[in-house]
């Protein structure tokens, strides 16, 4: 499967996304790892996209565009599947990402939505930041990485659903419950996904799930 990843930062995404890549057996593109690579070489790319990164601001679009299209370029060779995580953040980028996977012939057939409420992801950043130190998980960059979120990722979920390829699940939950719904749902979406017009899937939103189940235990 081809795979895309939205959700506010802290919810979880790289944790889902290699769960998915080592269950299916795919490649994982982590735009964040990529780019965080790319500052700790020094290499030229490093040096534009290093001051973003410790600020919690958006990279410009044309390096995060050809991150990905190289990384997409790179898995052809595998097979052409992938859970691409860490872009889109912008509406300008769903858009190209989309342009350029279509003429790869590697359009996203699922994309996953981690559906979390902003305290639970300011403290789970926190939690990470004591732990691994990380620049861009201070207090004053974690509330501009959520502004941000709202501002700029969170309209794109409207354009997916549209296209009926969203799948939005509760990511509030430990992440072995969340990655256990989200396998649950792939592997049902697998053997279809591809056998389905565009014009004729629709979003499906487990999150309404929880509370029946909740109710039913």
């Amino acid at each position: 499967m081809r795979i895309g990843m939205i959700a506010p930062p802290g919810a979880g995404k790289g944790t889902q996304s290699a769960l998915i890549a080592a269950h299916f057996n795919i490649p994982h593109i982590c735009t964040g790892e990529i780019l965080r690579d790319h500052v700790k070489r020094g290499t030229a790319t490093g040096r534009v996209v290093s001051g973003y990164l410790d600020r919690g601001e958006l990279v410009p679009d044309e390096v995060l565009c050809d991150t990905v299209h190289q990384a997409l370029n790179d898995v052809i060779a595998a097979g052409g599947d992938f859970v691409l995580d860490g872009m889109p953040r912008t509406m300008d980028q769903a858009r190209a990402i989309h342009r350029v996977s279509t003429e790869l012939g590697m359009a996203a057939d699922v994309v996953l939505h981690l559906k979390a409420d902003d305290e639970t992801v300011r403290q789970r950043m926190l939690a990470r930041a004591a732990v691994e130190h990380r620049s861009d998980d201070t207090e004053p960059v974690i509330e501009r990485r959520l502004a941000l979120y709202h501002q700029m990722t969170e309209p794109i979920l409207a354009w997916y659903a549209f296209r009926g390829i969203l799948v939005t699940v509760d990511a509030t939950r430990t992440a072995a419950e969340v990655g256990r719904e989200i396998l649950g749902v792939l592997e049902v979406l697998r053997p279809v996904i591809r056998n389905v017009p565009e014009k004729m899937r629709r979003p499906v939103d487990l999150t309404m799930l929880t509370p029946a189940m909740a109710q039913r235990g």
